[in-house]
């Protein structure tokens, strides 16, 4: 039998977001708004046009740090899922890494006399390109196939196998953007703006890997159902 999940419907959506900030993500990347009072996660999504079963599948598996949503692919909607991470797609590509890209040309010298500068900020650059491909192929091809599945149209060359057998890991190389700033970046007599915009760079790296487990763990076994079920309906 499952243990009961920690966050609930009856739950006040303040004290979800007082126990782990990191929500505010999640309620954003559903749409969600603040101001709601002492209403409850329920109330607060059905007020906000948003699926709770949903919401809270998210909250939960982001909390728990689950490893498999594969036992309860009935109990949030796939079309609410799916605009969940087109959101999150347009705060990656449109805010977090261009405001990190801001903050790093403001923080080392890119006079062009700094061979480290140089090679950071070209590293930043391809590897947002790097993101921006994989995720505008997951908004172009991935949901453009599940909205065709939920519409109860299969493809007979593409299925959500193929997705998954090739979706990277977008966050590893962060990990070496990190070290090439720890490591060599020459220290200058105040880091503040610096050690900043590390600090992003690592609450990016988390959020994309998070983002990544939720399409992984989540998005894909629910899909892969979806399309054995219409498959036995046909």
């Amino acid at each position: 039998m499952n243990e009961p999940h920690k966050y609930r419907p009856t739950d006040k959506m303040s004290d979800l977001i007082c126990d782990n900030y990191s929500l505010l993500m999640v309620m954003s990347r559903f749409g969600l708004s603040l101001g709601f009072g002492d209403k409850t996660v329920k109330d607060v999504c059905e007020t906000q046009g948003v699926d709770y079963k949903t919401f809270l599948a998210v909250a939960n598996f982001m909390s728990e740090e689950q490893c498999s949503y594969n036992d309860n692919t009935e109990d949030f909607s796939i079309q609410s899922l799916m605009d969940y991470l087109k959101r999150a797609h347009t705060y990656f590509l449109d805010f977090s890494l261009p405001a990190i890209r801001r903050k790093l040309i403001e923080a080392i010298d890119c006079s062009g006399a700094d061979d480290v500068a140089f090679l950071i900020l070209k590293f930043f650059d391809e590897y947002a390109r790097e993101v921006r491909r994989h995720m505008e192929y997951e908004n172009e091809a991935v949901f453009i196939y599940v909205d065709g599945l939920l519409k109860g149209q299969l493809s007979d060359s593409y299925d959500i196998a193929t997705f998954a057998s090739k979706h990277n890991q977008i966050d590893s190389k962060l990990t070496e953007l990190k070290n090439i700033i720890i490591k060599y970046y020459p220290e200058k007599e105040n880091n503040n703006l610096l050690n900043a915009v590390l600090f992003d760079i690592f609450n990016c790296e988390q959020d994309l890997a998070s983002h990544c487990r939720v399409e992984d763990y989540m998005f894909v076994p629910a899909v892969a159902r979806m399309e054995r079920k219409l498959k036995n309906e046909q």
